[in-house]
């Protein structure tokens, strides 16, 4: 996995939340309601399709 900011997790955690809150699949087994909680756990196992583009200095 790589490494990301704490700006960048925020952000991908934020938005896979948000996803899931629209109704999106969820990526893995769990009995978690919050989609702020099911979005962390996404990331921690990797699972995320959300892709990180940064500009090269």
């Amino acid at each position: 996995m790589e490494k990301y900011t704490k700006y960048e997790k925020a952000r991908i955690i934020g938005a896979r939340a948000l996803q899931i809150s629209m109704g999106a699949p969820v990526l893995i087994k769990t009995d978690l309601e919050d989609p702020i909680e099911i979005a962390l756990l996404e990331f921690e196992r990797g699972v995320i399709p959300i892709t990180v583009r940064r500009r090269i200095k």
